[in-house]
């Protein structure tokens, strides 16, 4: 592919018009009402696949050490580092019915990692394996979860299929009371929250849904028991169906091309195209990693995390297209590249973001055959307004004759749902069976969304309190008012594009804040002080890039459109900052804290 060429002024002020001509076709009024949570009516959306049932056992009244709520990686990274630190009863309640998380529920064909599994995947070091390939697909990466619980002794108290329904803390006895949809109500000193934002499907509000007659399900819970196959393909029952997919993010760039190869003819229903940038997926070697050294996984997402967060490195040892694109991240990740001159800054950065997209317009153009359907197939919009992806076999799919890509944005999505197919612009597609590929509730935990109530001090409800406050935390983790409970996730810390990295140093913080509570008698409980003073950190250079997402292409990154507002939402330097700022704050405040929970030291 050639190297982009830097665009001139006038060819700058038509994408503007152009990108503000292709939202507005697309935004909705209803914002994220557009949506459905796959419950009440709908919770066979969401009901697990790969267990015939909950396996049967008598509810639970014991105490533990600490109850870790999720069994991804968050969960897995906890229990993992509590172990090391010599915790003993860890129990992990997991709603699915085996740890993973987000790779037990998506086992859809052609599921694969975005990132390099070899720093995608954590504690390589500690447990000695070398991924298979360079983009791990999802029984890979769904093995190595189990790998680490297997080798930190994590199922041993381990739920598995089983719900948190409430946290409650109990003063006299300084615990927490966990209760469960299985009846248990047991107790726990510590509770840290790791459910993640990735395992809750949502569905398209789109009227007429519970109409269709056919067969339908979520790409997050596939049913191949209709479909046959496996995630490698070969889905013979599928061969004689009319097959509709909508939606065309992340998970729907993956499984497309699977789809086209079996269905008899496959329909795609697409409101906005994503940018689909080189793949290059191939099978590794540990000498093609280094992985002779030790410490060697450390080494490489430490410099995979250096380079996507904007910092310098002295090589880029990963070197895919997201090291390739890590400038344009900036609106997403706050990071170091914000230095100098704000105004010569952004000129800079929208002509390489317009040189940037115009090459991956470029790639549609290059590959599909048909100049209407690659003209549907452009992404017009900013390189950080829709999440990346990345496939070498998306656009040869519409290639195919069985393959017809309906564009939706003129009638804003589907018009309806019919007993027997969908409707868009008036004109009826019959369909035998209907995929949904419409993501997670991103950004939403179970505590945040209010499904999973917690009680502290008083019987005050932490959603409550957050509602008249506004979120108030240390470090995004603990919160005044709710002792020795800490929650994970990106809330006033910090985030990056390899998540799982993210989580093994939140993991690392957690177990060292329960090691040193047991240590010292203590509780883990910022004082209000020490929440203002993190928030005012927070705020004091947190960037101004509502501008930006109100101008993009509606999805989940602006709240459907509604904008991204700013705020002390978090850290503002950056994922490699807010790590070596944890360290440091373990070695020299964390037992002043916790001892009379006043003084932050950053």
């Amino acid at each position: 592919m050639t190297t982009p060429q830097t665009p001139a002024p006038h060819e700058l002020a038509a994408l503007r018009r152009r990108y503000r001509l292709e939202r507005e076709r697309r935004v909705r009024p209803d914002g994220a009402a557009q949506y459905r949570d796959a419950d009440a009516e709908f919770g066979y959306y969401a009901a697990d696949p790969y267990v015939e049932g909950p396996i049967g056992r008598d509810p639970l009244h014991d105490t533990v050490d600490v109850a870790v709520i999720g069994g991804g990686f968050g969960g897995i990274l906890t229990g993992a580092h509590l172990r090391q630190q010599g915790v003993e009863r860890v129990r992990i309640i997991e709603k699915g019915g085996d740890f993973g998380g987000t790779w037990y529920w998506n086992r859809y064909p052609g599921v694969h990692c975005d990132v390099e599994s070899h720093v995608y995947l954590p504690m390589l070091d500690e447990t000695g394996y070398v991924p298979e390939w360079k983009y791990a697909p999802g029984d890979e990466i769904r093995r190595h979860a189990v790998r680490i619980t297997c080798t930190f002794d994590l199922y041993a108290d381990a739920l598995f299929s089983t719900g948190v329904t409430a946290l409650t803390w109990e003063e006299a006895s300084e615990t927490w009371t966990v209760t469960t949809d299985r009846g248990d109500a047991f107790r726990a000193t510590y509770v840290v929250n790791a459910t993640g934002t990735l395992t809750d499907p949502k569905l398209p509000g789109i009227p007429g849904i519970e109409d269709f007659a056919g067969h339908t399900f979520h790409t997050s819970r596939w049913d191949y028991a209709y479909t046959g196959g496996a995630p490698e393909g070969g889905m013979t029952g599928l061969a004689d169906k009319r097959v509709g997919v909508v939606g065309t993010g992340a998970t729907g760039i993956q499984v497309i091309p699977m789809l086209a190869e079996d269905a008899a003819h496959l329909y795609v229903f697409q409101r906005t195209p994503s940018t689909v940038d080189v793949r290059a997926n191939r099978r590794t070697t540990a000498r093609d990693v280094g992985a002779d050294r030790e410490g060697w996984a450390r080494e490489r997402r430490e410099n995979y995390l250096r380079i996507v967060s904007g910092e310098s490195a002295d090589q880029d040892l990963v070197a895919d297209r997201w090291t390739a694109s890590a400038g344009l991240l900036e609106k997403l990740l706050p990071s170091f590249r914000r230095q100098g001159d704000r105004q010569v800054f952004e000129a800079a950065y929208e002509a390489a973001d317009a040189a940037r997209m115009n090459e991956l317009r470029a790639r549609v153009e290059q590959t599909v055959t048909d100049p209407e359907t690659a003209e549907k197939l452009k992404p017009w919009y900013r390189y950080a307004c829709k999440r990346p992806t990345f496939s070498d076999l998306y656009y040869p799919a519409f290639n195919r004759d069985n393959v017809t890509l309906v564009d939706t944005a003129d009638t804003h999505g589907i018009e309806r749902i019919t007993e027997h197919g969908v409707t868009v612009g008036g004109t009826p597609y019959e369909l035998d069976c209907l995929i949904f590929a419409t993501g997670f509730n991103v950004g939403t935990s179970g505590i945040h969304s209010g499904k999973l109530p917690v009680h502290g001090r008083g019987g005050v409800e932490l959603l409550h309190r957050w509602a008249l406050q506004g979120p108030r935390t240390l470090h995004g983790f603990t919160s005044n008012g709710f002792p020795n409970l800490i929650q994970m996730g990106s809330l006033q810390n910090a985030s990056s594009v390899n998540f799982t990295h993210i989580l093994d140093e939140q993991a690392i913080h957690a177990a060292a804040l329960i090691a040193a509570a047991e240590a010292g008698g203590a509780l883990i409980e910022p004082s209000t002080e020490t929440e203002d003073a993190w928030i005012a950190i927070l705020a004091e250079g947190a960037p101004d890039h509502a501008w930006f997402h109100a101008e993009c292409t509606p999805g989940y990154y602006n709240r459907e459109g509604r904008g991204r507002p700013n705020g002390p939402i978090a850290y503002p330097h950056g994922a490699v900052a807010f790590h070596e700022l944890l360290e440091r704050w373990r070695e020299d405040s964390m037992g002043e804290v916790l001892r009379n929970r006043t003084v932050l030291r950053t």
